[in-house]
């Protein structure tokens, strides 16, 4: 039977053979979820989001989020899939059953979302930034707070967003203009507009309630001087009845490339009455606090990204096992034999190729981040735990810069597969190249993610972040090493390592003499950073394939697949990463040498 949105089979192989996340039910935190239970959560994710989600993704493209008189209305079909996620208790699934989650490990999450956000992630965005605005009460609300928000939040009874961007303070969030006037209850008068939030209005929930970035009079400048503020829509009573509304007016929606299904509304704060706010974590620290929810949706836009990769590659794939076009090259001039299936073609295949590696390599990639904030859970010391913590961290920017620019490249493939119908909404690989592509850019751009692993996450802890991430990559590359199928692969990963530490070696030292000749390749670098990622990912799937082949399983075709995976990768993919190392060390100074005025224009 053909797979769409995610392949199972895969799902399971990354669930239970490569990362054991039943292993996990060992420890009294997640005893419950067995591989039994994994897999009927699995099951259920899977039948939600091809039944209910999936069909309603085209509608949401095509009518998409409609804005009117300050009000902004969904499609009506994304009103009974809320409700849908709702009750099966999807918003918050590793959340404290008592405040509404699952509890489940955020492994299994992972592969709950594989098939959520590849089945409509425009409406799933609003899920998303529920969850996220919910963890910021969790970790940083008075116990007032959380009695009044948290279980209203991880329920989706009442959604979430969250308030960031101005039109003069995109990425440069410290220069925001947002104010807060204190109040002598406590509370705070918030007064600003904001644009560009996800989710910012809509008619699903009675109440949105906003986690917003803003200034305290007399704060210092910059992101010194931020603090964070719950801004309600409408105001809550005390019995947790909803008030008045709050003067959070939306004043218009962005009409995009894609995502049409999420609203991404410019709001107005206390612009014709008072807007209140409570304070959010301490005065000053808002920065701080919201990068623990940026940090969780730069994981998530990860995911997103990944959701429309594997939705293209199993569309692409069943179309060209489907479409039959053109003859055999070996052919000849034989009028005998006729068309074949466009999976025949070695171009096709090529592209395919191109697709499964990435598809594969990031679905590990996700996973793997999600066990490992697992495994930080549970850790029995605060050595183990600072290991695995830090892997979180130095892997985020690759999850998310790196997996988002070949995400959209596997969706590109995608319509270049079915050709030029690829091209038309008859079939849905554009959506899912045109929803991909804002992926690239929100919740900090894979310029800014470059910068974050150069400039932070590979200098931090004198290395130590780095360094653990070799160490867990040559564990993989030892035991390929002992497999002689997998010793030319696992030789051409080690020796893109040593490159990959070479080149980071280089801008270090070229940092400290000039920084903006560094940073011009720190994109570089995190795209050979991933790519190395790409490659463990693939040899820790092979070695595993090896060893189930001695046995000679019933799907070994499947098992094959693993090997074939990392060859085609190592030989096509490597040399590439090469060659972007050896412009690193050359580190060429033209792109901030040359004058504004000889770009032209």
């Amino acid at each position: 039977m053909a797979q769409v949105i995610a392949d199972r089979r895969d799902v399971d192989f990354v669930l239970h053979e490569q990362l054991n996340a039943a292993d996990l039910s060992k420890n009294e935190k997640f005893a419950e979820f067995n591989k039994k239970t994994i897999d009927m959560i699995v099951t259920e994710a899977r039948s939600l989001a091809v039944k209910e989600f999936l069909p309603i993704n085209k509608e949401g493209d095509e009518i998409g989020a409609t804005f009117d008189g300050g009000k902004v209305a969904v499609p009506e079909s994304f009103k009974k899939a809320y409700d849908l996620l709702r009750e099966g208790e999807w918003t918050a699934m590793t959340e404290d059953p008592e405040y509404g989650g699952q509890g489940m490990p955020q492994v299994v999450s992972r592969a709950a979302n594989d098939y959520f956000q590849g089945a409509n992630y425009a409406f799933m965005l609003y899920a998303g930034l529920t969850h996220g605005a919910g963890r910021l009460v969790e970790v940083f609300g008075t116990q007032e707070q959380k009695e009044t928000y948290l279980k209203k939040l991880y329920t989706g009874e009442w959604s979430g967003t969250m308030l960031l961007t101005e039109a003069e303070a995109g990425s440069d969030v410290g220069a925001l203009t947002t104010t807060a006037v204190k109040n002598p209850d406590g509370t705070y008068s918030i007064s600003g507009s904001k644009i560009f939030i996800s989710g910012g209005e809509h008619d699903m929930t009675e109440n949105i309630i906003h986690p917003v970035l803003a200034r305290i009079e007399g704060a210092p400048p910059g992101t010194r001087g931020i603090s964070l503020f719950l801004v309600p829509k409408y105001r809550v009573n005390a019995d947790g009845s909803l008030g008045d509304f709050n003067d959070v007016v939306c004043t218009g929606i962005e009409e995009k490339m894609g995502i049409h299904g999420s609203s991404t509304c410019s709001l107005t704060l206390g612009g014709k009455g008072k807007c209140i706010g409570t304070l959010l974590g301490q005065e000053n620290k808002g920065m701080s606090a919201m990068f623990v929810m940026m940090n969780e949706a730069r994981l998530l836009v990860g995911m997103q990204a990944f959701g429309c990769a594997t939705a293209s590659y199993m569309s692409a794939l069943n179309y060209a096992k489907e479409r039959i076009q053109g003859r055999p090259l070996t052919a000849g001039k034989d009028a005998s034999v006729g068309g074949v299936p466009i999976i025949r073609h070695p171009d096709v295949r090529r592209q395919l190729m191109n697709m499964k590696v990435m598809v594969e390599g990031m679905r590990s990639l996700h996973y793997y981040v999600g066990y490992c904030q697992d495994m930080a859970v549970l850790a029995g010391t605060e050595e183990e735990k600072e290991k695995y913590e830090g892997l979180v961290d130095i892997l985020t920017p690759i999850a998310k810069g790196y997996g988002t620019d070949k995400a959209f490249e596997v969706c590109s493939h995608g319509v270049q597969v079915y050709g030029g119908y690829g091209y038309t909404k008859e079939y849905p690989v554009e959506q899912y190249l045109r929803d991909c592509r804002i992926t690239m850019i929100y919740e900090g751009t894979n310029g800014i993610q470059a910068m974050d692993l150069f400039g932070r996450k590979m200098t931090m802890k004198k290395g130590k972040l780095v360094m653990d991430l070799f160490g867990e990559i040559m564990k993989t590359v030892n035991a390929a090493k002992a497999i002689d199928s997998l010793k030319d692969a696992a030789e051409k990963v080690e020796a893109s390592l040593n490159k990959l530490g070479e080149a980071a070696r280089h801008l270090g030292k070229t940092a400290m003499e000039n920084v903006d000749l560094a940073f011009a390749y720190a994109y570089p670098l995190m795209e050979v950073t991933g790519d190395v990622v790409m490659g463990w990912m693939l040899l820790w799937r092979a070695v595993i394939a090896a060893q189930k082949l001695e046995a000679k399983p019933k799907d070994a075709a499947f098992y094959q697949g693993q090997i074939k995976s990392v060859e085609f990768f190592v030989n096509v993919f490597l040399p590439v990463a090469l060659g972007k190392v050896n412009s690193m060390l050359a580190t060429n100074g033209a792109a901030v040498e040359i004058e504004d005025a000889s770009f032209g224009g």
